[in-house]
């Protein structure tokens, strides 16, 4: 942990809350897919939208409750892929059919989402440890 006067010293900025409300800190990438003969962008997650995400893969309350990977990577892609306008190109009613598409191009899409979100394995693995189920066979995106 550095000081105020370490920080200076490197001539790194100590950021104040302003400064880190003040940042556009989205990334983008977009992918070729070849399944589909085109590119879809992606783009990172919110703090927000990927706490909705995970909360999203746990069902039920206390003790009953479980992991829901069904259609994971469909969920995550559907978080992440945007138009031209910057708007998600599918909503809630569309992930279902989005998880019934090429399983390598959803595959593709959701390890570029992964990435451009800080989602790990080993968070996915941790919503499955943490809940007591180990689903470790599942693909998630059945």
């Amino acid at each position: 942990m550095t000081t105020g006067r370490e920080a200076s010293a490197t001539g790194v900025k100590r950021l104040s809350a302003t400064d880190i409300l003040a940042q556009e800190d989205r990334q983008f990438e977009d992918v070729f897919v070849p399944e589909w003969n085109g590119i879809v962008r992606m783009r990172s997650m919110t703090g927000r939208e990927r706490d909705a995400l995970e909360a999203s893969a746990i069902q039920g309350r206390g003790r009953d409750r479980q992991a829901n990977l069904r259609n994971f990577r469909a969920r995550t892609v559907a978080a992440c892929a945007i138009g031209d306008d910057n708007k998600l190109l599918f909503d809630r009613t569309q992930v279902e059919a989005l998880g019934n598409k090429n399983a390598a191009a959803i595959n593709r899409l959701f390890d570029v989402a992964q990435k451009l979100s800080g989602i790990s394995r080993e968070d996915v693995d941790e919503l499955t440890i943490d809940l007591g189920n180990d689903q470790s066979g599942e693909s998630g995106s059945s």
